[in-house]
């Protein structure tokens, strides 16, 4: 990525193309992520909003937006997508639009759309090679309704749904390999937190045609417990512990753009979050904060092995 027009913070967009004011938690990692998301993908988007959280970005009669946006029901913006992107080729293929006015067509959906209830239209999308963007932000539940556990919750969180002493059971659904085992053009891990990586894979992104997926790791302040101030700070523990992988499919290949090094404990990121508070009062759960940490480790000795030391 030498050749990127984003060497540094100065060559990021300065002024945003998403208003503010906004009815979405202060803090919020998602929004965080879309609104950089926004400005390096430029005013030319229509943004296809399955129901979850950022649907109060657009409450009538108002939006923040500067171009187009669809809402539709939590397992069917793939299938909106891909309407909006029929119509614009129809459109172009009849002469009454040039490329000029053509438009990216991004999916806006959070992991319960993504993990779960979406999963089929999207795979249906990537068979089709349908040329759009899906843009996932990644609260790791249903944060919208109170933070119910969903297919993106971590092993031992707390959450609405399941606030049993151990936390949730499962361990979280990998989405982005279920994404690269079926080769789009495109994929890629980014947070909010590190913007100038997330920069970087949102041109490449730009450049690049058929089905491409950009899953954004959204911390979440009311879901997760923490303050909303400390939305940054918990983002770069995430990346530094190796907890959030950060890494990008390309040619038939997985690769990571950044390899903490030395990784932190995860008990520096997980510590920060009410939902793990049982790991730590009132007696630390040693037990379950090494499991945690045994596979976070398994998989960068992993990728060490795999993509060299």
């Amino acid at each position: 990525m030498s050749d990127s027009q984003f060497a540094r913070m100065k060559d990021l967009p300065s002024t945003h193309l998403l208003g503010g004011g906004t009815a979405l938690c202060a803090g919020c990692g998602g929004l965080e992520a879309v609104k950089e998301i926004y400005d390096v993908l430029g005013g030319k988007t229509v943004f296809v909003n399955a129901a979850g959280c950022m649907t109060l970005l657009s409450i009538y009669p108002f939006t923040p937006f500067r171009g187009s946006w669809l809402y539709t029901a939590m397992a069917s913006a793939p299938a909106g997508a891909q309407g909006i992107r029929d119509a614009l080729d129809i459109l172009k293929a009849k002469g009454r639009i040039g490329e000029a006015d053509d438009m990216e067509v991004v999916v806006l959906a959070g992991d319960g759309a993504t993990y779960g209830m979406g999963l089929s239209a999207a795979s249906g999308t990537i068979d089709r090679g349908l040329d759009y963007i899906y843009l996932c932000y990644d609260n790791e539940g249903y944060a919208n309704t109170g933070q119910q556990t969903s297919e993106a919750t971590p092993h031992f969180a707390h959450t609405a749904s399941d606030a049993v002493a151990a936390g949730v059971t499962h361990i979280k659904k990998d989405i982005f390999a279920l994404w690269t085992a079926n080769r789009p053009s495109y994929a890629a891990t980014v947070i909010g937190a590190e913007p100038l990586d997330l920069a970087r894979k949102l041109e490449k992104v730009k450049h690049l045609r058929g089905p491409r997926m950009i899953l954004a790791m959204a911390p979440c302040p009311p879901g997760w417990g923490f303050d909303p101030k400390a939305t940054v700070e918990i983002g770069k523990l995430a990346v530094k512990t190796g907890i959030w992988p950060l890494k990008e499919f390309v040619d038939g290949r997985v690769m990571h753009t950044r390899k903490p090094h030395p990784r932190l404990p995860v008990a520096e990121y997980l510590c920060l979050q009410d939902r793990f508070r049982h790991l730590f009062e009132p007696t630390r759960n040693e037990a379950a904060i090494t499991e945690i940490q045994t596979g976070v480790d398994a998989y960068w000795d992993a990728v060490a092995e795999r993509e060299g030391a």
